[in-house]
């Protein structure tokens, strides 16, 4: 055994980590969604997500470079409000990450299972194993697949911005020049006015969720200070540019009145647009983007998964119990010979299984309330990373120089948690959203009793 995680991630895989997560099936097959609520003012949707995200995320990247740790917002959040925030916030963002997939291994399986003409939890089983022996691999490993399969996605989104490009200046053979069409005609550029944009914003609000996860990998990282800088200047920015380039594509080219969420690669506006270039074999084509999207994903989660665990038991282990002497690392604390957390891997892996099962049993309320939990979880972990910079910001400035500063402190990060607060408010007002509000209050209600009540029986074993 070693003593700590291994430092074999390098900008490159960091960078491409953070982008597979954040791209995923969501992008190619909800967005329709974002445009039927709000038109082609759905790119004002993403953007006021996007700004939200660029402020959350570099106040995080602030805290990451000035103390690095796998337990990223989790251990910030403990450094800022003690431990049962720290606990909170990361077993919420586990337990997250868990049901995310879940539902993902089920999407993929599915399309998998209908291509070989198996039942799905048989190539569900196949890719688990997989990916579970790729992570269990030594981390520059692990951090080189995971960088050339996030790849595949990233050379598909800008492949299909040059074909999009192409069609809307009518260059390609058979095209017209688009114009501005759809802007102007259809009921203009918000057929839905504000509450069409507000709508659209509560389908796309998450739509950036998991590029914290450069964060976390950063730690495992050659010059963490340096690289979690560098790679979340380049995530944000390239997801930024990918999500509103492409939407600005399709609402060029697709009138939003006949879009919606896409229940199949065929409903997909990608293909939809691909279509029009007269690409053949443009629905198989996207639904192996669609399954690879989600596996990219998968895998980039087993391994933030088992990071966030390996994080919070080590921190446990790390505190007095007992004579007051430090406490003795359990097995989700330790790492193997090639500095990876196995145990903390493996039960990660066990509980990704039985969220797949969950999927496939479809138990009547339980699994709704599960993926209703995971809607908001995003809320309370970016409220909770917004507040720990705004209390650790001077505490960190007193240590040192800081390699990572937010824009405007604090009048920013203060912007952006009342951006976190209107959000909030908008969700309530929305029945489905609502539901995912209170399903995320239940559950951090629930860590919270159970975070005070190991947190006094360690002080009681002292």
């Amino acid at each position: 055994m070693v003593d700590s995680l291994t430092d074999g991630l390098k900008v490159r895989h960091l960078t491409m980590m953070g982008l597979g997560s954040a791209i995923g099936a969501g992008l190619f097959l909800g967005t329709g969604a974002g445009i039927a609520a709000a038109g082609p003012a759905v790119l004002l949707s993403y953007a006021i997500a996007g700004f939200l995200v660029i402020l959350v995320m570099r106040m995080l990247g602030e805290m990451a470079a000035a103390s690095p740790s796998s337990g990223s917002f989790s251990t910030y959040a403990e450094m800022a409000f003690g431990r049962t925030a720290g606990f909170v916030t990361g077993w919420l963002y586990w337990f997250t990450l868990v049901m995310v997939m879940g539902a993902e291994m089920t999407g993929a399986a599915a399309f998998m299972g209908a291509w070989f003409g198996v039942d799905p939890w048989i190539p569900a089983l196949v890719a688990m194993v997989v990916f579970a022996a790729v992570n269990l691999a030594k981390v520059s490993n692990f951090g080189e697949f995971e960088f050339w399969f996030a790849a595949i996605k990233v050379t598909v989104i800008i492949g299909f911005l040059v074909v999009g490009t192409l069609l809307v200046f009518g260059l390609l053979p058979g095209s017209d020049p688009v114009g501005a069409a759809n802007f102007t005609g259809l009921g203009g550029f918000a057929p839905n006015g504000v509450s069409g944009i507000a709508a659209g914003l509560l389908v796309v609000a998450f739509a950036f969720g998991g590029i914290e996860i450069v964060t976390i990998a950063a730690a495992e990282s050659k010059d963490p200070a340096l690289s979690v800088g560098r790679a979340v200047r380049s995530v944000v920015w390239r997801i930024s540019v990918f999500y509103l380039g492409s939407i600005l594509v399709i609402t060029l080219l697709l009138p939003w009145n006949r879009l919606d969420e896409a229940q199949s690669a065929a409903e997909s506006p990608f293909t939809l647009v691909l279509q029009q270039a007269n690409l053949s074999g443009v629905v198989g084509f996207m639904e192996a983007i669609i399954v690879l999207s989600l596996l990219s994903a998968f895998n980039a989660q087993i391994y933030a998964t088992s990071r966030m665990m390996y994080s919070l038991a080590l921190r446990e282990g790390r505190r007095p119990a007992g004579g007051g002497r430090e406490g003795r690392r359990g097995p989700l604390a330790r790492v193997d010979a090639s500095g990876v957390p196995r145990a903390a891997l493996l039960v990660s892996v066990f509980f990704g299984f039985v969220a797949v099962l969950l999927n496939y049993l479809d138990l009547d309320g339980l699994l709704t309330f599960l993926l209703n939990a995971v809607g908001a979880s995003l809320l309370v972990i970016w409220a909770m990373t917004v507040a720990s910079q705004l209390r650790l910001r001077r505490r960190l400035e007193a240590a040192g120089p800081l390699p990572v500063r937010m824009w405007a402190f604090p009048y920013l990060s203060w912007v952006a948690l009342a951006l976190l607060v209107g959000l909030t408010v908008l969700m309530l007002t929305d029945a489905s959203s609502r539901r995912q509000v209170l399903a995320t209050l239940a559950v951090v209600v629930v860590l919270t009793v159970v975070g005070l009540i190991t947190g006094r029986r360690r002080a009681a074993a002292r």
